[in-house]
């Protein structure tokens, strides 16, 4: 078993920091503050293995994820509702999620872009409440489908590195699923157990060249790595217990950035809402972008 300790990083905290990724044409990285609506990006230092912020755009919060384009503009889930977002911060509506009018506050949670360039994420209640959120895809021309319902928080997701597997997280099952993908149709079947958890609850999850996929645990301090077996093979204490998501970041994708949060009573926590950093001596796999190229706004103007 392979132990680290991650080491956090000079931009402020924030409140909820989740949805890192790596911008592979900027050579930045790119997350959100989910409760203040802020989408930042920085700089990395790979010498210093420091960040260094260098913009912020803000939109109506709750705003959950963001992922780059291949217009050059990002993709943000906020609340119900997809933005492709400008880097002045001009937000052009793309697609609303049809969330059920039964009282229950539901917003976007996690999402990612799979190796055809659509943008999956899921949902969740603010209060948790079971099996009332879901798993949706959103395609490059903006059509909206739904992939799986009966979630509770729907979280981390990204595949294998021939794209043949998603792994998948509904936070509370302390499970990762895996499941076979579909390229070509953006579909998934025979859903299995990859790897369970006793202490604390899966979050966001990212996977490296070798296949091994590396979970951020929240309530556990940790971001832990499982082999394509489904072994824990490494842990990586990072210190604040709310740990929400990882990403491998850099000209070479081989530091992992770790997002944490400063939530209730974790806000008293030395370093909560940090971006913290490791070196764990692998090469993560590049970001694909949003393949938004055709896209109108969701008022079909």
């Amino acid at each position: 078993m392979i132990r680290l300790r991650a080491h956090s990083c000079a931009p402020a905290p924030g409140q909820l920091c989740e949805s890192p990724v790596w911008d592979n044409r900027t050579g930045e990285l790119l997350w959100v503050d989910i409760r203040g609506g802020h989408i930042h990006r920085a700089a990395l230092d790979r010498a210093a293995l420091d960040l260094t912020h260098l913009s912020t755009v803000s939109l109506t919060p709750p705003i959950s994820a963001v992922v780059p384009c291949i217009s050059g503009s990002v993709l943000a889930a906020a609340g119900d509702t997809f933005y492709r977002v400008d880097d002045d911060g001009t937000a052009m509506p793309i697609a609303v999620i049809p969330l059920p009018d039964d009282g229950i506050r539901r917003r976007l949670n996690d999402a990612k872009v799979d190796p055809h360039g659509r943008l999956l994420a899921g949902t969740m209640s603010e209060e948790g409440v079971q099996g009332s959120a879901a798993l949706y895809r959103l395609d490059p021309d903006g059509a909206l489908s739904t992939l799986r319902d009966g979630v509770t928080i729907s979280n981390g997701l990204d595949w294998s590195p021939d794209g043949t597997v998603l792994y998948y997280v509904d936070s509370p099952t302390k499970r990762v699923d895996a499941f076979d993908y579909d390229i070509a149709t953006g579909t998934f079947s025979n859903g299995r157990p990859f790897a369970r958890f006793d202490h604390g609850e899966p979050d966001g999850l990212t996977v490296d060249g070798e296949g091994w996929v590396w979970v951020a645990v929240w309530g556990a301090g940790q971001v832990q790595a499982f082999d394509p077996d489904g072994q824990r093979r490494a842990i990586i204490d990072v210190g604040p217990s709310q740990v929400s998501s990882c990403v491998f970041a850099g000209p070479d994708l081989d530091v992992l950035v770790i997002t944490t949060a400063a939530e209730g009573k974790a806000a008293g926590e030395p370093h909560a809402g940090r971006l913290f950093v490791c070196v764990p001596g692998v090469v993560g796999l590049q970001a694909t972008p949003y393949a938004d190229v055709g896209l109108v706004r969701s008022d079909g103007r």
